[in-house]
């Protein structure tokens, strides 16, 4: 079987790892998944969340799989106890529980049924995380454009970054909503989100590109700037959350 560890990255010891979920069954599918990748060593498994401080106290971990329904002690509450050096990845039946997750500074979160594409992918994040290099020194040259320039019927409009909420894709144009304007180019969507700096700006949906810092609030599926409600794509849900962690 070829490796699972992608090339050219510089391989460190094993990610220890601790699988916690009230049933059986999806504890033996977490460990059949990790069994397959060689970065991964299983330390314990439990059925009982009140047994996880217990183990970490004897096994201390790197990383939790942690389920968030169980009884006597959900994985949010759990998570609310443990000290910033085990990370974790919440797994879950109900995709609602995604805003939760990230509130917890989770790694990422797996809706079940789990295919272990989708554990293979939350691994290699939470590989870059654990195993992340210290910053290196950043020199700073001229400071960054915060503008752009966007072509309309008879002119060059020059909008903000600040200013700009989002943009919405229509049929045959895009409409960048401002805070105090509309501006309707020809420029498809891709194309203005490659001259917006991407930490700021992030793609939710096929027909929206949303300024970060002008979120209100994320509710499940929906994000609110202001009195508009921007649907968040199932195809772009996971790339969100994770720009929202930062």
């Amino acid at each position: 079987m070829p490796s699972l560890i992608p090339s050219g990255t510089i391989q460190r010891g094993p990610i220890r790892c601790g699988i916690v979920d009230d049933k059986p069954l999806a504890i033996d599918l977490l460990r059949t998944h990790a069994e397959q990748v060689p970065l991964l060593h299983v330390a314990f498994t439990t059925t009982n969340p009140l047994d996880v401080l217990p183990h970490l106290e004897e096994t201390p971990v790197d990383l939790l799989f942690l389920d968030i329904q169980m009884p006597g002690l959900t994985g949010l509450q759990l998570a609310k106890l443990l000290g910033p050096t085990t990370k974790i990845i919440f797994t879950t039946a109900y995709a609602d529980y995604a805003l939760d997750g990230f509130e917890h500074s989770a790694i990422d979160y797996l809706l079940k049924p789990i295919s272990f594409e989708r554990f293979y992918k939350a691994v290699l994040k939470a590989r870059e995380v654990i195993h992340r290099p210290a910053p290196a020194e950043v020199t700073h040259s001229q400071p960054a454009r915060d503008f752009l320039f966007v072509r309309t019927e008879a002119r060059l409009v020059k909008v903000q970054f600040n200013t700009l909420l989002y943009v919405e894709a229509m049929q045959n144009y895009c409409m960048l909503h401002t805070a105090d304007a509309r501006v309707i180019t020809l420029q498809p969507i891709k194309q203005l989100q490659e001259q917006l700096p991407d930490e700021q700006f992030v793609r939710v949906h096929k027909s929206y590109l949303v300024n970060i810092s002008q979120i209100d609030s994320v509710e499940r599926s929906r994000i609110f700037i202001g009195k508009s409600v921007i649907p968040v794509g199932d195809n772009y849900r996971d790339a969100f959350y994770q720009k929202l962690r930062g």
